[in-house]
Parts: structure tokens; sequence; C-alpha cells
């Protein structure tokens, strides 16, 4: 078992041990599952478009670390 906090903005850091374990890498999407008995947190298997995959290399200039967190705040 693993404990981590939620912070003011809602935020939570899933624990290093669980990302290893459960296969999370930085960047992968999740799913949140409302049930009765909790909530249930999956990654998000997204299927592989050739086509968005061949755009995202032509559009490196807008991948860096500083793009990411203006995004994340909108």
């Amino acid at each position: 078992m693993e404990i981590s906090k939620i912070s003011a903005k809602g935020q939570t850091t899933i624990p290093s041990k669980i990302r290893k374990l459960s296969g999370l890498m930085e960047g992968d999407t999740i799913i949140y599952e409302v049930r009765d008995d909790g909530l249930l947190l999956k990654k998000l298997k997204e299927p592989i478009d050739p086509y968005l995959e061949s755009l995202t290399t032509t559009l490196a200039e807008w991948d860096s670390e500083e793009d990411n967190e203006a995004w994340n705040d909108l």
C-alpha cells in the first residue's frame, strides 16, 4: 500500500513504486473510474496512428518542458 496527498489544485503524485509496477511513464494518459467501493485508475492504451506519429516529429519545436508546463496551466 502506498499513500499520497492531494494538493490544493487537486493534483497528486503517483508513488514511484506504483508507477514502476503498473508501467506508467511520463506522458501517459490515465483514466479515472468511480466505483461503489472506491476509485480505479487505469493507463489508457492509445492506438498508434501513423499519421499522428509522423506529425509529432514535425512539431518537435513545440515539445519542450516549458510548453508542457504552459499547457498544463490551461
